[in-house]
């Protein structure tokens, strides 16, 4: 089974130096794809020159994340597709228990386990080992709930999960396009829990595999910022609407309100009032497009029970739950 390995790069040619050999030695049976989304920092000349045997997709301009990937993956001809940052470090043999799940769960979306670059015994913010979201589409992992990372000591097994990581994801080509690929609506953030929402509502499994191992770099692109909390409140209203059944979607926001003024109001306590004025630009940007939203709202059936737990929040800052195992 042969895998393409699409890289996303943005003017990220110090990030190519450093993993990108380790990636090609290690990905056996595979093809390399790096999709660039107009680069200024000499990315594409840096490949031309010592990777000839990667494959290059040049886009216009600078797309995103979501749609960076949607024109990119259009172009490779490989049926399986590992989305892939360029600050991703593979271990050996990574490949070989992604392919086993696919022969098992050829349909499914698959995610491996995803490791601290700079803590490599600990789970990685972004994916850990498999993600969910609870009842008002806060995301958390198993591994990692909210900035609390836990040690890698073998805990979790292959099971299915409810969202994979964009930082290393496989996904049958098909299936991304069946299901309409990435929102290009949200840039960056969010965009894969989306996508596997999605998944979920047309009974496409997302799994997890334990035994493949790569590591993360982490906020190598966009570091922790007011841009980047504005995105990840933005899309996360937009997911919602997106995906929850009519019934639930007008509950759900109004309590989502709440948590997000209470997280406002932390924001101001902590003395990061950037942050706090990012979740203000979030629901405005939500507000002035919830019409154009909700008439995008597919026709497909939404299923009630996306959730195992109804809030993150109330058990990580009142109960104190703060490991995936103790929820």
């Amino acid at each position: 089974m042969k895998i393409a390995i699409a890289i996303l790069n943005w003017n990220g040619l110090s990030l190519l130096k450093n993993h990108l050999k380790v990636v090609i030695e290690k990905s056996n049976n595979s093809s390399i794809y790096i999709i660039d989304n107009n680069s200024t920092d000499d990315s594409i000349e840096y490949l031309r020159e010592n990777y000839p045997q990667v494959q290059i997709i040049e886009l216009k301009e600078n797309f995103g994340f979501a749609e960076g990937y949607n024109l990119g993956l259009k172009q490779i001809k490989e049926e399986i597709v590992c989305i892939m940052n360029n600050d991703i470090e593979v271990s050996d043999n990574w490949l070989e228990p992604i392919r086993e799940k696919f022969i098992e769960k050829p349909n499914s979306i698959v995610q491996p386990t995803i490791m601290d670059i700079n803590n490599k015994e600990y789970f990685e913010y972004a994916g850990a080992s498999g993600g969910f979201i609870d009842k008002f589409g806060y995301p958390y992992c198993r591994g990692r709930i909210f900035n609390t990372l836990e040690k890698n000591t073998n805990q979790y097994s292959d099971d299915k999960i409810f969202w994979a990581s964009g930082a290393c994801m496989f996904i049958p080509k098909k299936v991304f396009f069946d299901i309409g690929g990435f929102d290009s609506t949200f840039f960056a953030h969010m965009e894969e829990i989306d996508l596997c929402w999605r998944a979920f509502n047309h009974n496409i499994d997302c799994v997890s595999s334990t035994k493949s191992i790569v590591y993360h770099v982490g906020a190598a692109t966009i570091k922790e910022n007011s841009k980047k909390n504005y995105l990840n409140y933005r899309n996360s209203l937009i997911m919602l609407t997106k995906n929850l059944p009519l019934k639930s979607l007008l509950y759900v926001l109004l309590i989502r309100i709440i948590l997000d003024i209470v997280s406002f109001m932390r924001y101001i306590f902590i003395g990061r009032l950037d942050l706090s004025l990012s979740i203000i630009r979030a629901h405005k940007s939500y507000y002035q497009n919830a019409n154009k939203i909700l008439k995008a709202r597919d026709k497909n059936l939404k299923r009630r029970v996306y959730y195992k737990i109804n809030s993150i929040v109330v058990k990580y800052f009142i109960f104190g739950k703060k490991k995936f195992f103790s929820l």
